[in-house]
C-alpha cells in the first residue's frame, strides 16, 4: 500500500500530463478529440489517441490537448478525429491511423 506522500508525489508528477477541465486558457488551446466509442476502439482509436498524446509530449507542445469522447456518429468512418483550433471551423478527419494522426498534428503546428 502506498502512503499519502507517495500518492501525492504521483499526483504531482502526473499533473503535467493531464489538462484540467477548468483551465482558463482552454479557449486558446488547440483541442483534438478522438472518438473512442466501441466502433472507434474496434477500428484502432486507442492507437491514434496514444500516438497523438506521445507525439505532443515528445515535442513539448504547449496549448495542444487531446481528449477522448464516445461515438461521434460516423461508425463507418472510424477512427474519427476532430480538431478544434481557436477562431477556425472544426476539422473532422475520418479513417485515421497512427501515420495520419501524426500528419494531422504536423498540419496544425504549421
Amino acid at each position: 500500500m502506498k502512503s499519502i506522500a507517495d500518492i501525492m508525489a504521483i499526483r504531482d508528477a502526473m499533473r503535467s500530463h493531464v489538462g484540467l477541465r477548468d483551465n482558463a486558457d482552454a479557449e486558446k488551446e488547440i483541442h483534438i478529440v478522438v472518438g473512442m466509442g466501441t466502433c472507434g476502439l474496434n477500428a484502432g482509436a486507442r492507437t491514434v489517441f496514444n500516438t497523438l498524446v506521445d507525439a505532443i509530449e515528445e515535442r513539448g507542445l504547449a496549448g495542444v490537448r487531446v481528449t477522448r469522447t464516445g461515438c461521434l456518429g460516423n461508425c463507418e468512418d472510424e477512427p474519427v478525429v476532430e480538431v478544434h483550433v481557436p477562431e477556425k471551423d472544426v476539422a473532422t478527419y475520418k479513417n485515421v491511423d497512427a501515420a495520419k494522426a501524426l500528419e494531422i498534428l504536423n498540419n496544425i503546428q504549421a
